[in-house]
This record gives structure tokens, C-alpha cells and sequence, in this order.
């Protein structure tokens, strides 16, 4: 591939990134996944000597084999397929390449796994682990009930404003995947301690900010002063998980889970759950209906009188 052939493909990707974050408004590790993936997928166009923009089928399938030689696990390829599926869906779209060679391949299969959820005891121990006599615990004990009441990624929660709670309605509003805005109530326990968080430990976090103290909306501040990213939530969430004792590898998604899976315990239906969590598609929100049959038998195994008896018995 020519020089000039390689810096206006490259050009084409800075593009379509800017484009992902201008108009879809793509959250920032989706930004970072995709720059990643395209920037490995486009060295190994100039190492092939094949031009971007005159990719066929086979030679898509001749690179993610190569990744799978590279003993790349399945989600890593998976996700890297994804990434350049949507530059060629965006490329095609734009008129910039004749036709989308990404559209004749199916994804990778994955085998599927089950949404984890915390337990009960799980759940209480996490939801009892912050501090209450500092600042930086009654933020942290809004954060958590907040994440359980509202089944919120971990990025919308980063991306709130103080003005996003309303507490006359009891509800949040949250901004999920492409900007897409969803209203979701919450209810008192979480409102209380977003409200004491509020009215006094979020103003002594931001006067604690170098000079004078920061003037931001961003709902949630840091012990320094200031808004709390995507990474330093999740540093929380892992540093109050270490302390309730749960398993190292219990990541903030599993509150996620948790609330879907207690709403289908309690007799919500799939579509009401699916707008709360704010899935596009039915199909994702579906998986839940595969966890919640296996804890409601777990629950049985364990409690019921007869459980532990012969089939017969039964």
C-alpha cells in the first residue's frame, strides 16, 4: 500500500472516530476500544500491503484468523470485529468505500455467559461498607445505592449532573449508549442518602479542590475536588467490594445485574426492565430470564422442607 494510500485511510478512521464521539456521542471507552482495535487493524493492513478502502471478504477473514493465531481470547476478537464493522458500516454509508465487506461475515460466536449477581448477604455487606462519619463515605454510600436503585452502567453514572436527581419525582435521569436519554425512579433510601451526600459532604469535597473551590454540576467529586471519571468510580466500587469481602473479581457491572435480576424476581415484566436498563434491543435484556429460573431453584434447594429429600419424596 502506497503512502498516500495509507495516510488517507488513517485520515478516514480519524473520522469516523470524530464522528462516534460528535454526533453518536459514543462514551469514552467505547472511543478507546475503537481507536485500539482500528489502529492494530490498520498496521496489519500496511504489514499486508492491502488498501483499506479495497478490503474483501476474505481478507477480513484472513485477519481475524490471524488474531486467533495471536491467541487472542474470543471477546478480544469479537470486539475487535465489532470495531471495524462499524467503520465499514460508516464508510459504506458515506460513500467512501463501494460496498461493506464487514456485512457478509457473522460475528464470532461466544459462548454465552450468565449475567452475574451479587447475593443478598453479598449485596448488604457491599451496600454497608462505606464509611458514614467522612465525606468521602457518604459519597460513596450515595454511589453504590444509587447504582442498585437505578441498574445504571458505571460511564452514566460518571457523565451525572446534581440536577439530574430530582427528588420531587424520585427519579434520575440518565444518558446511556449515543446520548440516549432515560428517566429512571429510585426510591427513598437511595434519594436519602443522595440528598445528605448533596447538602454536606459534596460541598466539603469540593473545597477541598487546589485554590479555590471547583465550580462544576458533576454529581459525584473526588477526595482532591474533582468530578469522578468512569475509572475513578470503578476504583471505588473495587476498593468498597475489597472491604464487604466479595470475590476479587466482582466488578461494577454485577450491581447492574443484581438490579435486573431482583426487578424479575419481583415479578417485573421483560420490557419494563429493558427501558430501565436502557438495552436496545429485548434480546439483551433477555439473558436475565436465564439466571433468575436457576436462583429462584437454588432458593428452593436450600429452603424448602422437602428440597433435600428422594424424588420420590416429592
Amino acid at each position: 500500500m502506497a503512502a498516500a494510500d495509507k495516510t488517507a485511510f488513517a485520515d478516514l478512521i480519524d473520522s469516523f472516530l470524530r464522528y462516534c464521539e460528535s454526533v453518536l456521542g459514543e462514551s469514552p471507552e467505547t472511543i478507546r476500544a475503537y481507536t485500539s482495535h482500528l489502529a492494530a487493524y490498520e498496521r496489519w493492513l500496511a504489514r499486508e500491503g492491502v488498501d483499506g478502502r479495497a478490503v474483501g471478504v476474505r481478507d477480513l477473514r484472513r485477519y481475524l484468523a490471524d488474531l486467533r493465531s495471536a491467541r487472542y481470547a474470543p471477546r478480544t476478537v469479537a470486539a475487535h470485529f465489532s470495531s471495524i464493522r462499524s467503520l465499514y458500516g460508516w464508510l459504506a454509508e458515506t460513500g467512501e468505500v463501494a460496498s461493506d465487506p464487514a456485512s457478509a461475515l457473522s460475528a464470532p460466536k461466544l459462548p454465552r455467559s450468565l449475567p452475574r449477581a451479587l447475593a443478598h448477604e453479598q449485596l448488604a455487606a457491599l451496600l454497608a461498607a462505606p464509611d458514614l462519619t467522612c465525606a468521602d463515605g457518604v459519597r460513596d454510600a450515595a454511589m453504590l445505592e444509587l447504582f442498585y436503585a437505578s441498574g445504571a452502567r458505571i460511564s452514566e453514572l460518571a457523565g451525572l449532573e446534581v440536577q439530574d436527581i430530582d427528588a420531587r419525582t424520585g427519579s434520575v435521569r440518565l444518558f446511556g449508549k449515543g446520548r440516549k436519554e432515560r428517566i429512571v425512579p429510585i426510591h427513598r433510601r437511595a434519594l436519602d442518602a443522595l440528598s445528605r451526600y448533596v447538602d454536606t459532604a459534596r460541598p466539603e469535597l469540593l473545597a477541598r479542590a487546589k485554590g479555590a473551590p471547583a465550580r462544576t454540576r458533576a454529581l459525584f467529586i473526588s477526595g482532591r475536588g474533582a468530578p469522578m471519571s468512569a475509572a475513578s468510580l470503578r476504583y471505588r466500587f473495587k476498593v468498597l467490594a475489597r472491604a464487604a469481602g466479595l470475590p476479587s473479581d466482582v466488578s461494577p457491572h454485577a450491581l447492574r445485574h443484581t438490579f435486573a435480576t431482583d426487578l424479575l424476581e419481583g415479578g417485573a415484566d421483560l420490557r419494563s426492565v429493558q427501558e430501565l436498563l436502557g438495552h436496545a434491543s429485548l434480546q439483551t435484556t433477555q439473558v436475565y430470564t436465564h439466571v433468575t429460573p436457576e436462583r429462584l431453584k437454588a432458593a428452593v434447594a436450600q429452603a424448602h422442607p422437602r428440597a433435600a429429600g428422594t424424588a420420590g419424596d416429592r
